[in-house]
């Protein structure tokens, strides 16, 4: 995929009347969601392809808060290209959210056939040879997502080990990702494997468990640390 002009510090922030009052006039860098203030206007009209963003999220939430549906309100508003899963959960809330904006652009990822596809959006397959229905067979398109999308918003319960994975994924290819805590209602920027390992410190202990034990989480960290990528 062709590099974009834009960079991760330009996925959109809240609307000005869902932020804090203090974060409100922040500049970039004074703001904790430091996703784009500046280019808050008309997208240009290069014929580069608009930059994608990957929103994914835990299985266990079914209904978006109001402060992720503004972020991707403002994603939709900015003409970027938003990529989602076909899966339950978040997946389908997202979904959900994007049927009440005509003008969003919307790529749904499966593997075989779409499970979910609530607005009849274009479809991308990724094949897979694992057996079908398995956790690998599914983390194919979560790769794919991963290689195609420019950064990541994803909505996180504080357990879910598949929306882990896909931060990592992000991570692997350089890429940033704006995180919904949703037991919190807040946002968190991870950029790099230490930013990782703080949120990560928002687990349960048998939810880390459960993380070391099904995507290798310190592994993977200790792997990003040392610039390698995983298998």
């Amino acid at each position: 995929m062709a590099a974009s002009h834009h960079t991760p510090n330009d996925l959109p922030t809240d609307r000005p009347e869902d932020q804090p009052v203090e974060a409100a006039h922040a500049t970039p860098d004074e703001s904790h969601e430091d996703i784009v203030n500046e280019h808050a206007k008309p997208a240009d009209k290069s014929p580069a392809p608009p930059p994608r963003v990957f929103v994914a999220g835990s299985l266990s939430i079914r209904q978006l808060d109001s402060r992720v549906r503004a972020r991707i309100e403002n994603i939709v508003a900015q003409r970027l290209e938003i990529v989602v899963g076909d899966a339950e959960g978040v997946d389908t809330a997202a979904q959900r959210v994007l049927l009440e904006m005509p003008q969003a652009r919307v790529t749904v990822f499966c593997t075989g056939t779409p499970r979910n596809n609530l607005g009849g959006w274009r479809v991308e397959s990724v094949e897979s040879e694992h057996q079908v229905g398995s956790r690998a067979y599914f983390t194919a398109k979560d790769r794919r997502l991963a290689e195609v999308a420019d950064f990541g918003l994803m909505i996180w319960d504080c357990r879910s080990t598949g929306t882990l994975g896909n931060i990592l994924e992000l991570l692997a290819r350089g890429k940033k990702t704006v995180v919904f805590v949703h037991r919190l209602r807040d946002f968190r920027i991870v950029a790099n494997p230490e930013q990782l390992r703080e949120l990560t410190e928002l687990m349960s202990d048998p939810a880390r468990r459960k993380a070391e034990e099904k995507i290798q989480l310190s592994e993977r960290l200790a792997a990003l640390r040392q610039g390698r990528m995983f298998e």
